[in-house]
């Protein structure tokens, strides 16, 4: 995984997207580095419905906002497929997994401890776009006619664009930030009948685990298949190997899968990262 120049102002350990973005669309993905937060939850938890103290939330919050110069808006994600269209007035805690606007500074923002950012932009710049893709979400788990998150953002995404519906799909630029990994995701039966149900070739990304009827599945492996069956080709990032796998790097990123087994830590008691992508 390369990791190129940080921006002005950006904590050091942080993601700067390796991708061709255009000029003027700016993006990072902050790691556990750069806050104030005490353990568990050291040190920058941006999620503030973990248990962590709201004044230090509100803190790691106000360095992200004051690092990258734009309005970061924070989502109330629940797992689902609804996208938030942002403009500088959108209050935070809204109800959405995804988030699109046209509008400059501000930033579109999804948080992730194990689930899969993926970020948008047209190649003219002109729209930006996050999501927050977990299985459920982006199998599209519950949702009419099994639409996904992806589909759903990228629908808002397109309505937003100056380009022809037929031709945005090839101008339109992905970006998948770190997730839980494919040695790591074991998951059940239901879950790879789920992504078979909605997305040819989707069982070639399940592989078997060494317990009876679970399976190992790999979450951007599943993203890169439901982008390419929208036309998107256009995918950086994420793709699978090691580095990118937040459960099996404790020191850099937040797990909660991992975390939910350290003793005293409580189910799921971890913090939370964030991918944002903003027009300057």
């Amino acid at each position: 995984m390369r990791q190129v120049m940080a921006l002005q102002a950006l904590h050091p350990d942080w993601l700067i997207p390796d991708w061709p973005a255009p000029a003027g669309v700016r993006a990072v993905f902050t790691t556990r580095a750069g806050g104030v937060s005490a353990p568990p939850f050291d040190s920058m938890n941006l999620g503030d419905h973990v248990g962590d103290l709201p004044g230090r939330v509100a803190e790691n919050r106000a360095l992200l906002q004051s690092a990258t110069g734009a309005r970061t808006v924070f989502l109330s994600q629940v797992h689902g497929a609804r996208v938030l269209a942002l403009d500088a007035a959108t209050p935070d805690g809204q109800l959405a997994d995804a988030c699109v606007t046209a509008q400059r500074q501000v930033a579109c923002t999804v948080m992730v401890a194990d689930c899969l950012p993926v970020l948008l932009t047209t190649e003219d710049g002109h729209v930006v776009a996050a999501a927050h893709a977990g299985w459920r979400g982006l199998a599209g788990s519950g949702e009419p006619g099994g639409q996904g998150v992806l589909e759903s953002v990228y629908k808002s995404f397109r309505a937003l664009s100056s380009v022809g519906i037929e031709q945005e799909a090839i101008k339109t630029i992905a970006w998948l930030g770190p997730c839980i990994g494919p040695t790591a995701f074991e998951v059940g039966p239901e879950v790879k009948a789920a992504f078979e149900a909605v997305l040819p070739g989707a069982g070639r990304l399940f592989a078997q685990s060494g317990e009876s009827g679970k399976h190992l599945a790999d979450l951007p492996g599943l993203a890169r298949l439901r982008l390419q069956a929208m036309g998107i080709t256009q995918i950086y990032g994420n793709d699978g190997s090691a580095p990118w796998c937040t459960v099996t790097h404790p020191s850099r990123f937040f797990s909660h899968r991992r975390d939910a087994g350290v003793p005293g830590n409580g189910f799921g008691t971890t913090g939370r990262m964030a991918a944002c992508i903003w027009r300057t």
